[in-house]
């Protein structure tokens, strides 16, 4: 989201470009800008390393400043796709990055400071003062150095009854060493009953979610990443928030030198009222492609997986983002119109795990009834990838930790009218049937000596986790667990052994 400040906007390229013999200085031109794209993280309380909000912040730190700006590692912003605006687009406009090389060049004059007008930032929040602020479970030590941590914390509501939740805002005590966190919704207690197992704060691992819905992202909340600024759901669009129901933060952490120590609080802001209309939450491919037989060969530069999805009513996207490991390059995601029309939704080219992010759209987009929306993600699991996480390179498979891969472009929908929201929850059920019985285009390498891998055999095996060959109750997400084991399960024993697997695979290639 974009911050504001009144009376405070930018230089435009007219005046900028008024005089060739105007000297740009900070006050009149620098700081707008500063104070604009920069300081909502960079101020006190927030993620940024150092403050940028006065003339000698930003003096002493010009070099590094100007160096991240060329690079486009700063403001972080992924997406390089223009057919849509987004609200929270923090990129700097060209006129921007040159009016700062200008200052730099001619020698980083004050101009007159006193004609600066701070800016007004709400509260230590990025978006004021939260309705419920809760704290985790538990203080947790991340260690000094190793490798990284994988590690999931409940925050217990206490709601006595039904909350409508616009945002989530993330205070992290270990800044430096969170890598990025993901927030799940449990109402089962499962989260609570785990917590603190082996002696420390949290839940091992990343996979607890495992028989819950919110591994679909049905209870998905959103998530964190260092320099993302959350967003309030626009108009009267709110996430439901049972009484009784628990948070739970999936957290990444990356080791940084010192020991550091987290104790994380959130930040919730509610709605006044439940929405009039429900924001559905769809993947494409589903299960964060749970099911399109990921499997990277190591070397491979190229691995590509698609899938599509074709919206059954008219629709308005509110928000769209994409979330995959280290070894993905590029995503995608497109609209085709009934008429042909094509719309760039999303389009990243240089993905990094490190700056994910959701981004919200200026205005609804609508599309049609019959739009079909293509996803297109590609990894390189080559020793040419600076991110791959081996050396040399192995082979990755689908998994829940940040060494294994995922990937699924997301969009969060709703149907423009709300009595046939219905059929798109139910085209949204039918997707994921669809990747289970290996509809979803499957996993392919690009180069010369193409190869499909064999559907059929990249199921119902992918749900062994453990890999000993069986498929147990517990291993199966409970969303499915009935579908599964009715069409597979033939002795009724909660476990479908090898050869029940085989004859499964018989049955659909028959089918």
């Amino acid at each position: 989201m974009l911050l504001i400040i009144g009376g405070m906007l930018p230089a435009t390229p007219f005046e900028l470009e008024a005089s060739e013999n105007r000297v740009v200085n900070f006050a009149n031109d620098i700081a707008p800008i500063i104070h604009e794209k920069c300081s909502n993280c960079h101020r006190k309380g927030q993620v940024g390393p150092f403050e940028l909000i006065s003339f000698q912040d930003v003096r002493n730190r010009a070099a590094t400043i100007q160096a991240v700006i060329k690079d486009k590692y700063m403001p972080p912003w992924k997406p390089v796709s223009d057919d849509l605006e987004y609200s929270n687009d923090r990129r700097l406009t060209a006129e921007e990055k040159k009016a700062f090389a200008s200052w730099v060049e001619s020698g980083m004059p004050a101009g007159d400071l006193s004609s600066i007008e701070s800016p007004d930032f709400p509260s230590d929040w990025s978006l004021g003062e939260p309705d419920l602020v809760v704290q985790m479970k538990g203080r947790f030590e991340v260690p000094a150095s190793g490798p990284d941590v994988y590690r999931s914390f409940v925050f217990p509501l206490q709601l006595d009854e039904d909350q409508w939740v616009k945002a989530i805002e993330l205070k992290p005590t270990a800044k430096g060493a969170v890598h990025h966190a993901l927030f799940f919704l449990d109402s089962s207690g499962e989260a609570r009953r785990l917590d603190g197992r082996d002696g420390q704060a949290g839940i091992s691992g990343m996979s607890f979610l495992r028989g819950s819905q919110g591994v679909g992202g049905i209870s998905g909340l959103g998530g964190y990443v260092p320099g993302a600024i959350p967003n309030k759901l626009p108009g009267d669009l709110a996430t439901r928030l049972p009484k009784g129901s628990d948070i739970v933060m999936q957290t990444h952490f990356h080791p940084t030198g010192k020991v550091e120590w987290e104790s994380a609080t959130l930040g919730l802001y509610f709605a006044d009222r439940a929405p009039t209309r429900k924001l559905n939450p769809v993947q494409v491919p589903p299960l964060f492609g749970r099911f399109a037989n990921l499997d990277v060969p190591a070397g491979v530069s190229d691995f590509e997986i698609s899938d599509s999805m074709t919206f059954p009513v008219d629709v308005e996207i509110i928000r769209v983002g994409g979330h995959a490991h280290y070894i993905c390059r590029e995503m995608e995601l497109k609209a085709t119109l009934p008429g042909g029309e094509k719309i760039n939704l999303l389009t990243i080219d240089d993905w990094d795990l490190d700056w994910q992010d959701t981004y919200q759209l200026k205005e609804p987009l609508s599309l049609p009834k019959g739009t079909r929306v293509d996803v297109r993600i590609l990894y390189d699991n080559s020793a040419d990838n600076p991110e791959n996480p081996n050396s040399p390179p192995q082979r990755i498979t689908w998994g829940r930790e940040s060494n294994d891969e995922m990937g699924s472009l997301i969009l969060q929908v709703l149907a423009k009218d709300e009595q046939e929201r219905p059929k798109l929850e139910a085209a949204i059920r039918d997707q994921l049937r669809q990747a289970m019985r290996g509809g979803a285009r499957q996993g392919t390498q690009n180069s010369a000596g193409s190869r499909i891998s064999e559907a059929r055999k990249g199921i119902i095996e992918r749900l062994d986790s453990n890999g000993d060959g069986k498929i147990t109750f517990e291993e199966v997400p409970s969303s499915l667990r009935t579908r599964v084991f009715d069409y597979a399960d033939l002795n009724g024993d909660k476990v479908i052994d090898e050869k029940e697997i085989q004859q499964y695979i018989s049955r659909r290639s028959n089918r």
